[in-house]
């Protein structure tokens, strides 16, 4: 049975805000892990500023174990460590730990490109200016990649929506428990189509904000 439009509202709106507080925590553990963790990882590499084979190899397997797991599977696998942590597997607080699991390796790739692709004249030129390790990192390499860091938080947040729908549909509640309890379950077309437009609505925005920024970073670099 389908749920009549009146009734959507009082539905819909409490998972939009159920998905934006989940993304939106995930994402502020995301940046704050990832980006150090990003740093260190190009930096410790061959061309780096400070390398360090040995941590860089421990480190890009930790990367890519985080990143080479199904989310779905990674959820299971972490319910032990997600119970210890937060006392539940259920709800918001249980979906944050895996979903930061997962988008902290995947942006500090991210960034690790990104600050890749800074000219080595750039980084030169610091060195030449007497900048230290902090002020070469934050001036040269932070700055210049902008429009790349940008591009990937773009991308990383649409990952962590997807995400979101998926451990809403265990039990954490938002867009995806709504379309999989009421949706799927109940056969309801109504909630189905709203969640499904709701979602794709929600990424196309982000992507098209995100490219938008990239452009203006990348012009505003090329003018500096």
């Amino acid at each position: 049975m389908n749920t009549p439009w009146s009734e959507v509202p009082a539905l819909v709106l409490p998972a939009i805000g159920q998905t934006a507080l989940m993304v939106g925590l995930v994402m502020l553990i995301v940046v704050l892990a990832g980006i150090p963790l990003g740093i260190i990882l190009h930096n410790t590499g061959p061309a780096g500023l400070f390398p360090r084979p040995r941590v860089h190899a421990v480190l890009s397997w930790i990367a890519n174990l985080g990143r080479s797991l199904p989310f779905l599977v990674l959820m299971a696998a972490v319910i032990p460590l997600t119970k210890l942590l937060v006392g539940t597997t259920l709800g918001i607080q249980a979906a944050i730990v895996p979903m930061s699991l997962a988008g902290i390796p995947f942006f500090a790739r991210l960034v690790e490109n990104a600050i890749r692709e800074v000219p080595a004249e750039r980084i030169d030129i610091g060195h030449v200016s007497g900048g230290s390790t902090l002020q070469i990192i934050g001036r040269i390499q932070l700055s210049e990649a902008l429009p790349g860091l940008l591009a990937g938080l773009t991308l990383n947040l649409i990952a962590m929506i997807e995400y979101s729908a998926i451990a809403g549909a265990i039990g954490a509640g938002g867009l995806g428990y709504l379309a999989v309890n009421y949706g799927y379950q109940r056969f309801d077309a109504t909630i189905m189509a709203v969640c499904v437009i709701l979602l794709i609505a929600a990424a196309q925005t982000i992507q098209f904000l995100g490219d938008h920024l990239v452009r203006r970073t990348s012009r505003a670099l090329r003018h500096t």
